[in-house]
């Protein structure tokens, strides 16, 4: 039974996962403020994907009606052959995933998303404590001289006191230094092209108007690289992501301007209509260095703990990093709920115990994707190959059951939060 006790949590980064993880305790009815380093609260302009896994954590936090109003819903998922575009595997999603899994697999704009997210913690009818959020608050020194309150100091030399502190503050995480955690970034070798390329180019072009005549999550093989794209925003947008051999400039500056030729070029000798895709990218192209965590279980020390990213930072090639996040914040946040003060650390420590596990299965998983999808054309290519022609089920590299079944949480009114009652 949760706690009558409020009291406070500090959530450094105000993305995603941090955000999530701040609604979700004010639902449990903690007092949580949130620090963002940046001068506004935001996302990138990109497309992202939330599984069913993902989907029925923001389905649980009352937000299904508020979703509805700003997702693109694929049909299916379709693996392709660079060479030719030959269609290799088919995954049904729409109706088909509600029906399997009890939550929708939707994309969004990730902007959209984060403010629908912000939007609820901020929202003074909904229930629970308002979130408290600070803007242009960059974190430079954590002050653990009471290990009960720990303190985050700000580079304008603010100081936030609270009961617990979480760490969200992504890949490059301040909060992990600062809390002396081991070094495990893992440089890939590969970078990403991002790209939303405008769906009105798209729709008037007959080599890509497919792509708007039936909304799909595509996914093309080719050796040393690959690419995802899918509409989003009901067709304004086509998301384009691209992996590819990282630059040396890219690898040392983690994210770098591209253009779109830089973009087309990178796919030279694929299927014609990859090309015709890729041209109609405008200004905003760039790419980023990827780089991903060693698996870690040292997600906390004392009352600091830390979410996504921050702890477990993994390739795109499970399309689950926020998706895990959002893992996090929901089963945090019903440790949390459950305890008062004299408990805290106890939460933290089953909350670590709960996550670390899975969320470095979802690492590795990506880890291998990232060999599965680039492998040149030959025997290990054809046999991947007749894997997905065949469909996959169980404990396949390419099965999604186990990612998408079941709930991270314990409290059994949860379910009756999924898809078919969440109104």
């Amino acid at each position: 039974m949760a706690s009558t006790q409020s009291y406070e949590v500090t959530v450094v980064g105000g993305g995603l996962g941090g955000l999530t993880a701040a609604l979700a305790m004010r639902r449990r009815g903690l007092r949580v403020t949130v620090l963002e380093s940046a001068p506004e609260l935001g996302e990138i302009g990109a497309g992202i994907q939330t599984a069913p896994n993902a989907s029925r954590v923001l389905l649980g936090l009352g937000l299904r009606e508020r979703l509805e109003a700003i997702h693109t819903e694929p049909l299916d998922q379709v693996r392709r052959r660079w060479k030719d575009g030959s269609v290799i595997g088919l995954t049904p999603l729409g109706e088909t995933v509600k029906r399997a899994y009890n939550a929708p697999y939707w994309h969004y704009h990730r902007a959209d998303l984060h403010r629908v997210i912000l939007d609820a913690c901020l929202d003074p009818d909904e229930p629970g404590p308002v979130v408290q959020m600070f803007t242009d608050s960059r974190v430079v020194e954590l002050d653990r001289s009471d290990p009960a309150r720990p303190v985050a100091v700000t580079a304008g030399g603010r100081r936030h006191v609270a009961d617990v502190l979480v760490g969200a503050d992504g890949i490059r995480s301040t909060v992990r230094d600062l809390m002396g955690a081991e070094d495990t970034l893992v440089f890939s070798g590969e970078m990403a092209f991002r790209a939303l390329i405008p769906g009105e180019l798209v729709a008037a072009d007959p080599a890509t108007r497919w792509l708007v005549d039936r909304y799909q999550s595509t996914i093309w093989y080719g050796p040393d690289r690959h690419l995802v794209h899918y509409m989003i925003r009901r067709g304004e947008f086509l998301n384009v992501v691209a992996c590819v051999p990282c630059t040396d400039e890219v690898a040392e500056r983690w994210t770098v301007p591209a253009t779109t030729a830089e973009l087309v070029e990178a796919f030279t000798g694929w299927d014609d209509r990859v090309a015709a895709m890729l041209s109609k990218a405008k200004d905003d192209v760039a790419a980023f260095a990827l780089y991903h965590r060693r698996r870690d279980p040292v997600w906390m020390d004392g009352r600091v703990a830390l979410l996504g990213d921050a702890c477990h930072a993994m390739l795109p090639y499970q399309a689950q990093g926020a998706s895990q996040a959002m893992e996090d914040a929901a089963v945090l946040a019903e440790e949390l709920g459950a305890v008062t003060l004299d408990g805290v650390e106890g939460a933290l420590r089953r909350y670590v115990d709960r996550r670390a596990t899975h969320a470095g299965m979802v690492q590795h998983a990506s880890l291998r994707n990232k060999d599965l999808y680039h492998l040149p054309d030959g025997p290990e290519q054809r046999e991947r190959d007749d894997k997905l022609r065949r469909g996959f089920t169980g404990e396949s590299d390419l099965s999604y059951d186990w990612l998408w079944s079941g709930t991270p949480l314990n409290d059994p009114d949860q379910h009756a939060f999924a898809y078919q009652f969440a109104r």
